[in-house]
């Protein structure tokens, strides 16, 4: 029997923490550019001085070990800079919602216990009224686009504090299961869920993300040439870890601040921005835009996610050289769980926009299960449906500080995300509903995603959700919310032939024919941008309109 090999005396154990993603970096990339906006434009080894700065800066202010750093801010390179130098220094960062209701700001920051909050100027109005009702807060430091000075009760301003700061800071290293950052779902029910990861969690998904886009041949590649601008908010899931992404590989990084599309496209010329990600209702705002026409749009890769993306929508961004296709995950898996990267034999092919749309195929590291009730598993033969279950390295073990629904989302040791769906022989997952939203009728179940990836594709239909509402013969019946695009003429009865067809065409059961269609000026959403179909049907199934 061969005894254990012991490590050499001095052999380092390499901790898998979040400063460990600038290694590279700040090898290859010191000259590369970190961009905001119109306001801001240094570079990586600028970069690496000012997370020294404000580490050093926070710790003047009382931040130790364990401490969480709370940041109301948009999509800036100061984000970016507090995305390190607060897990570096063993502290948690909070990215608070900022479009959640005061009251749920309140609660998030009640609940978490920073001890600081990096505030942007725009927000003051909301810190104003509720510093009173903060109970762990110590002090609040500014954050301004110009140079203005901080408020009275303030510990500074950002930059002015951090150029009075030293560029060395000593940052600790630890174990790599420590807390780096936490955040609250925007759940459509109850109050916020506070979900938290660790080091390794966020080092590992990085790499898993990075891996799963090396894997692709053409379609949807992305390498440390890209120059990269995130289109979900930095407090949602870390801006779905791209951030971090981006930073390892060293790519040039372009922050929008608040999602403007004047600002957006404007970004993407000046900039020559070829990597993105966005939920469909940015990209369709995108489209929409008239600034869009006059800029080149082609060679730019973005991921779709937080909704499923519309057929309609993918052939709408492919026809201006786009190359869109989707992203799947949740708050609770940090996010990205799958990519719908094409092979090469598909690209360009008859089941182009059809793979692109699809929810996808696993990241390296992802284990996905689609199981029934009992949680066996159901045939992966692209038909049989089940609630996808998953285990991966990087999610969340739990909810801050609520036991009961972190046990009920391990329930059995496998994560449950409460979407439905399907997978087939080659791997590829297609989310059909969330368990919630399916539409029992007839006997049947309906998917909605499935209807509105139907409406979609009428050239007329700009947005649309299909809920379902309470009906007496049939228990419940769908109902079609659409939202024209501009100028547009359509009626009921023109979407209620697409449906038909699809139906003689074996697509949907004959029940998937919705007679209820309404068209409306928007559609209910939550604060990330999803649909928020509980609103809806709350509005609807009492029978009024918007």
């Amino acid at each position: 029997m061969t005894a254990p090999t012991q490590p050499a005396k001095n052999a380092y154990s390499f901790p898998l923490l979040i400063g460990q993603l600038l290694h590279r970096a700040r090898a290859v990339a010191l000259n590369q550019e970190i961009v905001y906006a119109d306001v801001m434009r240094y570079h990586y080894r600028d970069f690496f001085r000012r997370i020294a700065q404000l580490a050093n800066v926070l710790h003047d202010l009382g931040v130790r070990f364990g401490d969480t750093v709370a940041v109301m801010d948009w999509d800036t390179h100061r984000y970016l800079e507090c995305f390190f130098a607060v897990p570096m220094m063993g502290a948690t960062l909070q990215t608070v919602n900022v479009r959640l209701s005061q009251e749920q700001i309140v609660y998030t920051l009640n609940h978490a216990e920073p001890k600081v909050v990096l505030v942007n100027r725009m927000f003051l109005p909301i810190i104003s009224a509720v510093a009173k009702d903060l109970h762990s807060v110590k002090c609040f430091v500014l954050l301004d686009d110009g140079s203005e000075a901080a408020p009275e009760g303030f510990a500074g301003e950002y930059e002015s504090l951090l150029a009075r700061a030293s560029d060395r800071y000593d940052f600790p290293e630890f174990d790599e299961n420590i807390r780096a950052t936490t955040f609250y779902t925007t759940g459509t029910t109850g109050l916020p869920k506070g979900v938290y990861f660790s080091h390794r969690q966020l080092v590992l998904h990085t790499m898993g993300v990075a891996a799963a886009m090396a894997l692709a041949s053409q379609q949807g590649r992305i390498h440390s040439g890209d120059i990269y601008m995130p289109m979900t908010p930095m407090f949602h899931v870390h801006a779905w870890g791209m951030p971090y992404l981006a930073t390892m590989a060293g790519m040039k990084q372009v922050y929008p601040g608040r999602y403007m599309p004047d600002i957006l496209m404007s970004l993407k010329e000046r900039e020559g921005v070829t990597f993105s990600h966005c939920v469909p209702t940015i990209l369709q705002m995108l489209l929409a835009h008239p600034k869009s026409a006059s800029v080149d749009l082609r060679d730019w890769k973005m991921i779709i996610g937080g909704s499923a993306l519309p057929a309609g929508l993918a052939e709408a961004a492919k026809a201006r050289g786009i190359d869109v296709f989707t992203g799947y995950g949740m708050s609770e898996t940090c996010p990205v769980v799958a990519i719908a990267q094409l092979p090469d034999a598909e690209v360009g092919g008859a089941r182009d926009t059809e793979l692109r749309c699809k929810t996808g195929q696993p990241l390296p590291l992802v284990e996905m299960r689609i199981v029934d009730e009992e949680m066996n598993d159901v045939p992966h033969d692209g038909k049989a449906v089940g609630e996808l279950v998953m285990r991966a390295p990087w999610l969340t073990q739990s909810y801050v500080k609520d036991s009961e629904q972190s046990e009920a989302l391990w329930h059995g040791g496998y994560l449950h995300t409460q979407d439905i769906g399907h997978m087939d022989e080659q791997g590829w997952l297609q989310i059909t509903d969330r368990i919630k939203d399916v539409i029992k009728t007839g006997g049947e179940w309906l998917s909605s995603l499935t209807l509105e990836n139907i409406l979609s594709t009428h050239p007329a239909v700009a947005e649309v959700a299909v809920i379902p509402i309470k009906d007496e013969k049939w228990g419940e019946r769908p109902m079609a919310l659409v939202v024209k695009k501009p100028g547009a003429d359509v009626s009921g009865t023109d979407l209620r032939q697409v449906l038909q067809d699809a139906a003689a065409a074996g697509k949907i059961s004959r029940f998937g024919i919705i007679e209820r269609i309404e068209f409306v000026k928007e559609l209910h959403k939550t604060s990330v941008g999803k649909l928020n179909k509980r609103v809806m049907r709350q509005v609807y199934e009492k029978g009024n309109k918007r």
